[in-house]
């Protein structure tokens, strides 16, 4: 079938990108879904720091690329062996299939699963399978979603489906921005009652950790440059909200580093309480480096804990946010700083670059054309 999607036609490009002009969007061809696979129709995708990495080089991939791995949608077709969904339910999206077979899926979210890992890397579906092409010529998938198009297909282990009542707008949001952001809380911190949960970075991510930690009724300080974000941080429920060069001596038993940098490490690390864990979630450039005391670790018996997806089981994890959602404690529509169309991804990209953006999101519909 014939697609409209943003293909990302190279990586590195130079900022601004309304300007170098990175996506093409225009049409594709899309194979049906193969055994154990199913054709989404895409209704909400997310930008996310994990696209923009991709666009300015910092994840080598393969090119030419259909980014795009936060969304949620409708399933059309399934291939052979997927008799747990149905034609016309809502999936969300996630960016890590789990073959559930592998050691890594044994360790109950603490690793990425190594099958999806691999595929993930090469831009092919679970099984080494590409369903993308243009003009004759292969179209790598991005993280077996693929979501800045009108469809995808995506293997069974990259989706949950949620129930009706759960908007796409918020659904998508669920597949990497509260999976990973709650996941790093709830998965990775696990804070006791009573601790106070400080959160480093408030973009997408940032904001959905300090969203959930709210809704478990965890005290949050939220930390960022930005004063619009630290404004956000409290509209949102966090009990302080301060820059790093305004933390001073404050600590928390849980910190959570959600900006991708080293220097966010740095003030995450140094603003953990002895005996404290700090989770670090962000993926910052490849050849970023930070320094930390080991004596400090030690003599505060200290904790620094890596957390790739929130450490999350999504199967697991996401009706939990859904519950949380549905009972009006765990606001996600929050998250959404702007909405855009396809033909937006360029400027998009110099947005989050910028760092004023939570969630910019691409809302679709089933009269989406180029």
């Amino acid at each position: 079938m014939q697609i409209v999607g943003a293909v990302l036609e190279r990586s590195g490009a130079p900022a601004p990108f309304a300007r170098s002009r990175p996506f093409t969007v225009g049409p594709l061809e899309l194979d049906g879904p193969g055994p154990g696979e199913l054709l989404v129709r895409i209704e909400a995708a997310g930008v996310c720091h994990s696209d923009l990495s991709v666009v300015d080089g910092n994840r080598v991939r393969p090119t030419p690329m259909l980014l795009g791995h936060e969304a949620a949608g409708i399933v059309e077709a399934l291939g052979d062996g997927v008799d747990d969904l149905a034609r016309g339910d809502r999936v969300v999206m996630t960016f890590l299939p789990r073959c559930g077979a592998c050691p890594e899926c044994a360790t109950d979210g603490r690793l990425p699963c190594r099958v999806g890992s691999a595929a993930n890397g090469l831009g092919v579906l679970v099984g080494d399978h590409r369903r993308l092409s243009r003009d004759g010529a292969p179209v790598h998938h991005h993280l077996g979603v693929s979501a800045f198009a009108s469809h995808a297909v995506v293997s069974r282990t990259s989706v949950v489906r949620v129930d009706p009542d759960v908007p796409p707008e918020v659904a998508a949001l669920l597949g990497c921005a509260v999976l990973t952001g709650g996941g790093a809380v709830v998965n990775a911190g696990r804070p006791r009652e009573g601790d106070t949960v400080m959160v480093v970075g408030l973009g997408g991510v940032g904001m959905a950790a300090l969203l959930v930690a709210v809704a478990l009724g965890f005290e949050v300080i939220g930390v960022d440059a930005l004063a619009d974000k630290l404004d956000a941080a409290r509209a949102n429920g966090a009990s302080a909200a301060c820059t790093p060069a305004e933390l001073g001596s404050v600590r928390a038993p849980v910190v959570i580093e959600a900006a991708g940098s080293a220097r966010a490490f740095e003030t995450a690390l140094a603003a953990t309480a002895p005996g404290g864990t700090t989770v670090t979630v962000g993926l910052p450039a490849p050849g970023a480096r930070a320094s930390l005391s080991p004596l400090t670790l030690t003599a505060e018996a200290r904790t620094v804990v890596g957390s790739y997806l929130g450490s999350a089981v999504p199967a697991r994890d996401i009706p939990l946010y859904v519950d949380l959602w549905r009972s009006g404690r765990l606001p996600l529509e929050r998250l959404v700083s702007s909405r855009i169309t396809l033909h937006d991804l360029d400027v998009a990209m110099d947005r989050l670059a910028a760092g004023g953006e939570l969630r910019q999101l691409i809302v679709l519909d089933e009269r989406t054309h180029l």
